[in-house]
């Protein structure tokens, strides 16, 4: 029988072997859960090193719980192989905890929202003031997490993380990364200003020439913004002047409510 069968029946009169862990050792179990944890917490494409320092779990301890996992259904492996997600059988377990109807996956509100418009889409978390891309868009250049986080006064969705997280304000070093980024502070607290009153944040050429961005929050079932939804596309034709397209957004927010 393979491996998944075996850890399956707990492992029985085979401890240390196949995937190291089964029922009989709750220690692993509490290891496993808490990666689980920490793949829903830092979002999609996650790295196996990036839960291992989350969790405090040994590197070579990490790979073979999460190859268990990826192997049960639990975990998913993203696209390119780099990263993790969540996975088929814990999507199934909310959904059963919840007695109701169905849980939309984020991907599935973006592919939806995808059929409707050529601009690049994609979704961010910032819940701790750190930006983390939790659904990049397949068929567009979509800037990293780490070029956001470095200069987030340039982008859309940075400016949305500052809004919401004003302490990083202080943090920052305001540099120009096109002749139209914002780099005056007395502006830019007008600018966070603005989009706390409208929930709208636009980015016009000022990461790259050429390209806009309008980004709107994404909040958790309550009430609290969690992450930003973000549409980029050719400057001039992004604006927050398009009516049609903020509406866009703003509804898919709505239905991305309690979903990161």
């Amino acid at each position: 029988m393979t491996e998944r069968h075996d850890a399956r029946r707990g492992g029985a009169g085979r401890a240390g072997s196949g995937t190291g862990f089964g029922g009989q050792q709750p220690k692993a179990v509490q290891k496993a859960l808490a990666m689980l944890e920490a793949v829903a917490y830092l979002g999609a494409g996650v790295t196996a090193k990036q839960i291992a320092a989350h969790t405090q779990v040994p590197p070579a301890t990490a790979y073979r719980m999460l190859n268990y996992l990826v192997a049960d259904g639990f975990l998913a492996r993203t696209p390119d192989l780099s990263g993790f997600a969540l996975g088929r059988r814990t999507s199934e377990l909310a959904y059963a905890a919840s007695g109701s109807e169905p849980i939309r996956a984020v991907s599935q509100v973006l592919d939806s929202m995808r059929a409707e418009t050529r601009h690049g889409l994609y979704v961010t978390s910032f819940r701790d003031g750190t930006v983390r891309i939790v659904d990049t868009d397949p068929d567009h250049e979509v800037v990293s997490a780490s070029t956001i986080s470095r200069n987030p006064h340039a982008h859309a969705v940075g400016k949305l993380m500052l809004a919401y997280h004003s302490r990083r304000l202080d943090e920052l070093d305001l540099r120009s990364v096109t002749a139209h980024t914002l780099v005056d502070g007395l502006a830019l607290h007008a600018e966070i200003a603005r989009i706390l009153a409208s929930e709208l944040s636009f980015e016009n050429e000022e990461s790259r020439i050429g390209r806009a961005a309008l980004a709107v929050p994404i909040r958790e079932a309550g009430s609290d913004v969690v992450g930003g939804l973000c549409l980029q596309g050719v400057a001039g034709r992004v604006s927050p002047g398009n009516v049609d397209l903020v509406e866009f957004l703003r509804s898919g927010a709505e239905e991305l409510r309690g979903l990161i």
